[in-house]
């Protein structure tokens, strides 16, 4: 092979493995190149989740502007954190160190559902006693079933039983003792009849030494005799089964007192049966709905519902990261549009779980899986008064975590 350096040759030849200026080859270059390439998409992947978690000022103007949400052309889009839209009169009074959750009304004990009663079968709604806006007593009757009727008969059936089981132990104490009396009386008749066999045994036997009777009138007498003071064994046995001094705890009678309070058993389980024949309120309070009407099954989600209205409270729902602001005594105020005014409270209560959000605003990307704590809130006298009409109307609550000066 030539040598690159000949000068014979015409033009002088560089390898390719071999740079005049020394600089490392291209091969190289453009291999760096190639990985800036592959780095841009992660970058931006990056930059667009930190922007979507974090949504800095203009990225949210940007949706703003746009009527964009993020991720709303996915199947499983990313909801926002609701937006919940304050009335003027609390935003005027609102405190950067407030706690805003959504929240709804309900009755002391919450709503309570009056199903039918246990073992009620096919039985269909007879009567419904009440209407919406009723205040009932707790155990009072509300509605009745069609099978009262069948559960009625079933109680004089058992109470015909009792009267039969009641005749039959008295007709057994009073055979008892009458066969006391008679025990005792055969007794007396046997013995009597022992006596005088006895008797005539002495006298058979005087005879027969001195000659004057048979040998088989002497072995008559003799027989007669012992059959006698058998019949007073016998007496003695019958009478010892009346023995006891109380009547009560004679077989017989201990077996008639059984059959009786067995009687008196399927009397009870029949009344309580026809209990079931009627709807009782469960508590004290007031008939805020009915699901039923006269003739229809008893639902499965319950007949009708019931709260106890006097003492109306609030369930508020409080973003996890928020809940350590919050405590027991703090002033609440709560409002909705439908009620036209601001109602007052305090915090009752906090819960020890936290929980999927229950309660979500009209914002079309609410986040549906917040996590929340479940604050109770009693409302004051006034407010109360004014809520007992709005059960479970959703509301906005407003509590002032500022610490509050000792009453």
């Amino acid at each position: 092979m030539s040598d690159p350096q000949d000068p014979d040759l015409p033009l002088q030849v560089i390898p390719r493995d071999q740079d005049t200026s020394g600089a490392r080859p291209r091969r190289l270059r453009f291999r760096r190149c190639y990985l800036l390439v592959f780095l841009v998409p992660v970058f931006m992947f990056s930059g667009a989740v930190l922007g979507m978690y974090f949504q800095p000022a203009g990225l949210q103007k940007f949706y703003a502007l746009t009527g964009l949400q993020p991720g709303a052309g996915s199947s499983s889009p990313i909801a926002l954190p609701p937006e919940i839209v304050l009335p003027k009169e609390m935003v005027e009074t609102m405190q950067p160190t407030d706690v805003v959750g959504l929240a709804r009304l309900m009755p002391q004990g919450d709503v309570s559902i009056v199903a039918a009663p246990y073992g009620a079968g096919d039985a269909r709604i007879a009567e419904i006693l009440v209407v919406v806006g009723d205040r009932v007593e707790k155990g009072a009757v509300i509605a009745r079933l069609d099978n009262e009727g069948q559960l009625e008969s079933a109680v004089l059936i058992a109470k015909a039983n009792v009267a039969v089981r009641e005749a039959a132990l008295i007709q057994t104490r009073a055979a008892i003792r009458n066969s006391q009396d008679e025990a005792r009386a055969a007794l007396e008749q046997a013995r009597s009849a022992a006596a005088e066999a006895a008797s005539d045994l002495v006298r058979t036997t005087e005879l027969f030494r001195r000659g004057v009777t048979t040998q088989a009138t002497l072995d008559s007498v003799v027989a007669a005799e012992h059959q006698a003071r058998l019949a007073v064994d016998k007496a003695e046995a019958t009478l010892a089964r009346f023995a006891a001094e109380v009547i009560d705890r004679q077989p017989d009678v201990i077996v008639a007192a059984r059959n009786l309070e067995a009687a008196e058993a399927d009397l009870t389980r029949a009344r309580r049966d026809l209990a079931r024949a009627a709807v009782v309120a469960p508590i004290t309070g007031t008939v805020l709905d009915v699901n039923a009407r006269a003739g229809e099954r008893p639902p499965a989600d319950g007949i009708m519902q019931m709260g106890d209205t006097d003492r109306m409270m609030a369930e508020v729902e409080v973003y996890q990261d928020r809940i350590a602001r919050v405590s027991v005594g703090q002033p609440v105020e709560l409002a909705a549009i439908a009620i036209g005014r601001t109602l007052q409270g305090r915090v009752q209560s906090i819960g020890l779980m936290v929980g999927r959000q229950g309660l979500v605003a009209d914002d079309t990307a609410a986040n549906t899986d917040a996590r929340v704590i479940t604050v109770m809130v009693e409302l004051d006298g006034a407010s109360s008064a004014i809520a007992a009409r709005y059960t479970n109307l959703e509301v906005i609550a407003r509590i002032d975590t500022r610490p509050q000066a000792p009453r």
